[in-house]
Order: C-alpha cells, then sequence, then structure tokens
C-alpha cells in the first residue's frame, strides 16, 4: 500500500515531495545562475524511503550535471546539456555561446492526490541568442511510495514540438565523431559515493557492456558512505517507447563518474521537421537496498505503466 504525500509548491521556485517524513524530491524550475550550465528544471536531490540522497548536484567534474533532468546535448549545433561542447576534430571545447536553454513557462496541471502527485508542465527550448526553437509539455507523475516495497517512482514523459521554421537535428557526441559517448536524453547523476556502483540489465546483460545497448530497464546499485546502505535505482522506457521516433540505446557510467542517460540519438541524428512533435516516457524507481534482476523485473510486472 502506498503512503500518503505531501506536496509544497514554493511558487516560482521548486516543488517538493514528502512521504513517511522524507523529502523523496524536489522538483525545481527556478533558473540556476549559470548561463553556461543550461538553465532547465531538474529534480535534485532525490531520496530513498529511509532518507538516503541518491542524485548529485554541480560535481566538481561536470558543474551542469543536476540530479535528473531533460537534454539534449547536439541539437542543430547548440547544446542543451551545459557546458563543455564536443566539436570533431578538436574535442571538448569551451563555447558559451551554443548553450541553450529550457523556459519554464507554467503548469497547466497541477494535481494533488492522497498518494500521488501529477504535473503537466509547458516549457520552451531557447538557442543561445534567444530565438525559440520548440515547445515542451512535460509530464510528471510522482507515485507509489511503498515502505513495504522500499520505493517510489516518477513517471517522466516528453512531448516536443518544433517550433522553427527549419529542423531540429538531434544528435550526440557520438554522432560527432566520438565513440561511446552517446550522451543526451533524460539524464541522471549519481552521487560520489556510487562510483564503482552495479549496473543491471535484463537476463545476463550488466555492467560496463550495457554502454550503447539497447533494453527496455537498466539499474543501478550503489553503496552510500557514511551508512551502511545501498540503494538502486531503476530506469525503464514505456511500452509506446518502442514506436517513438527514434530507437533509443543506454548511455551509462560507473566508475568516476556515476551515470545514466537514456539517450534518443546514441549513434545516428533524427531529424523532426518543422512542426512536428515526437513523444516519449520513461519511469525511474528509486529504492532501498541491492535490487537483483529478479526484483527489478517483478516490480516493474506488478506497477505497469
Amino acid at each position: 500500500m502506498s503512503e500518503p504525500i505531501t506536496v509544497t509548491h514554493r511558487h516560482g521556485e521548486r516543488v517538493t515531495v514528502e512521504a513517511a517524513g522524507v523529502e523523496l524530491l524536489s522538483y525545481v524550475y527556478k533558473p540556476d545562475p549559470s548561463a553556461y550550465e543550461s538553465r532547465k528544471p531538474y529534480a535534485h536531490p532525490l531520496r530513498t524511503l529511509a532518507g538516503n540522497q541518491v542524485s548529485a548536484y554541480r560535481p566538481a567534474d561536470h558543474r551542469w550535471h543536476k540530479g535528473l533532468q531533460m537534454t539534449s546535448s547536439h541539437l542543430s549545433g547548440q547544446n542543451f546539456w551545459g557546458g563543455w561542447t564536443y566539436v570533431p576534430g578538436d574535442w571538448y571545447q569551451d563555447l558559451p555561446d551554443r548553450v541553450g536553454s529550457m523556459r519554464h513557462d507554467g503548469f497547466e496541471v497541477f494535481q494533488v492526490e492522497p498518494e500521488t502527485l501529477t504535473l503537466r508542465e509547458k516549457l520552451t527550448w531557447i538557442e543561445n541568442g534567444g530565438e525559440e526553437w520548440a515547445s515542451e509539455r512535460r509530464d510528471l507523475v510522482v507515485h507509489s511510495a511503498s515502505p513495504d516495497e522500499g520505493a517510489w517512482a516518477i513517471d517522466w514523459s516528453i512531448g516536443l514540438t518544433n517550433t522553427r521554421a527549419e529542423p531540429l537535428e538531434f544528435g550526440s557526441p557520438t554522432t560527432a565523431g566520438r565513440e561511446m559517448a552517446g550522451y543526451t536524453g533524460l539524464h541522471w547523476r549519481g552521487p560520489r559515493d556510487f562510483g564503482g556502483g552495479e549496473i543491471l540489465g535484463p537476463g545476463d546483460l550488466g555492467g560496463e557492456e550495457m554502454m550503447g545497448r539497447q533494453a527496455p530497464w537498466l539499474a543501478f546499485v550503489g553503496e552510500h558512505d557514511a551508512v551502511d546502505a545501498k540503494s538502486t535505482l531503476v530506469f525503464a522506457h514505456a511500452p509506446e517507447n518502442e514506436d517513438a521516433i527514434h530507437e533509443s540505446h543506454w548511455f551509462v557510467r560507473s566508475h568516476d563518474i556515476p551515470t545514466v542517460a537514456i539517450s534518443w540519438a546514441f549513434f545516428e541524428e533524427f531529424t523532426l521537421p518543422p512542426g512536428e512533435s515526437f513523444h516519449y516516457r520513461y519511469r525511474v524507481v528509486v529504492a532501498d537496498g541491492a535490487w537483483d534482476r529478479d526484483g527489478v523485473e517483478n516490480y516493474l510486472k506488478t506497477h505497469g505503466f
């Protein structure tokens, strides 16, 4: 049975969700100070029901990594990821004039039920010179906070429409020439103590071999400093993603930089014509303890989209 939630909205800044006396997440939509980090909403901190933090904010190695956030590393010559931009033949360069932003335009739906928060947010993607390139409808649903299962979940969907007069071209560092660096799309950055964590996939998939692979889900198990505990995050595709505009692959690293991105343009670019839209939907499960494959599969089976 799910735990009742408490929602606090600090208008113009953030939405916070609590359950069982723990702040599970804050969804921050107030723009951060640095334009170079690609201003956009993000969810941080993320915590388990036991209160253990499972996200990082502005780590020293990549200041633009912020909890859980929607990104696009290579978009028609602009960088909606933040920070360094990969340039073919020149590695990573500081190119602040290529860093775009995502503007929060308001909530169309803000529905709080005893066990569920549902948000529908309107956003605009803006290139560095101020031109509005795309409109986004983002749906966030926080649900299933169950102490018995030791887990809660957030469903995150994106519907993006090209409002530009030209096609939008989506890519990644890999499509620009860097091998196995296909990061883009929904991105999670884990805390530093999760370095060396365990990566699981369906069947016998796991470890670094999940980089660039396709699978319906991926799990990351990390061990905390200071407390004797492990936590698990599960990232899963909604069934309709199989028919999305472009196939997705996993970008995942464990050592040094614990991170997962559900990359929609890992190996190949795709194009969104003017006036056209695409849609993806994902689930992120935040759990106490070290889940195994059977535990992940059972949870996803019993908590259908």
